[in-house]
C-alpha cells in the first residue's frame, strides 16, 4: 500500500483528501474563522494518526499472545499552543486507551503493554518533536499504563 495522498483545494482553506481508488477521499477544513469547518483540521488529522497507530499497535501485540481486548476505544486530545516566535503548534498529544474487556481477562498483558508503544511507527516519529502521553485503562476503568 502506496503512503502517497494527494490533496486538492475545493475551496479557501478546505482541501479534498485522496488516498488512492480503494479508499473514499475525505475533506479537511480549519476552524472558523479561518476556515468553514467543513471536515477534520490537520490537527484533528495528526490527533487520528496517533491514536489510531498506537490502538493498532496495542491491538497487535495483545493478538500475538492470543489475546481479544476488543472493543478498543481511543481518545486522544492534542494541546495547541504559542511557541517562542508566537506561531501555533501542537505542544503535546494525550492519548487514552479503554481496552473493551477487564485486564483480568487478558495473558501477558504487561508484556503487551510493555512493548506496543515502540511498534508505532506514527506516535514514535511524532515523539521526536512533540510530547506523546500514553494511558491505557481495561473496562472496568482501571488504569492499566
Amino acid at each position: 500500500m502506496s503512503n502517497t495522498v494527494q490533496l486538492e483545494q475545493q475551496e479557501d482553506f478546505r482541501f479534498l483528501i485522496r488516498f488512492g481508488d480503494a479508499i473514499p477521499p475525505l475533506h479537511a477544513d480549519e476552524a472558523p474563522p479561518l476556515g468553514k469547518g467543513a471536515g477534520p483540521t490537520p490537527v484533528q488529522l495528526l490527533a487520528a494518526a496517533v491514536g489510531n497507530c498506537l490502538s493498532d499497535s496495542l491491538l497487535f501485540a495483545l493478538r500475538k499472545f492470543k489475546q481479544a481486548p476488543e472493543p478498543i476505544r481511543t481518545a486522544v486530545e492534542a494541546t495547541v499552543g504559542r511557541n517562542a516566535e508566537n506561531r501555533m503548534r501542537v505542544q503535546r498529544i494525550a492519548v487514552r486507551l479503554t481496552l473493551g474487556v477487564p485486564s483480568s481477562s487478558l495473558q501477558h498483558l504487561d508484556r503487551a503493554l510493555a512493548q506496543f508503544e515502540g511498534f508505532c511507527t506514527v506516535a514514535e516519529s511524532v515523539r521526536q518533536g512533540i510530547a506523546v502521553d500514553v494511558e491505557v485503562y481495561d473496562s472496568t476503568g482501571a488504569r492499566l499504563k
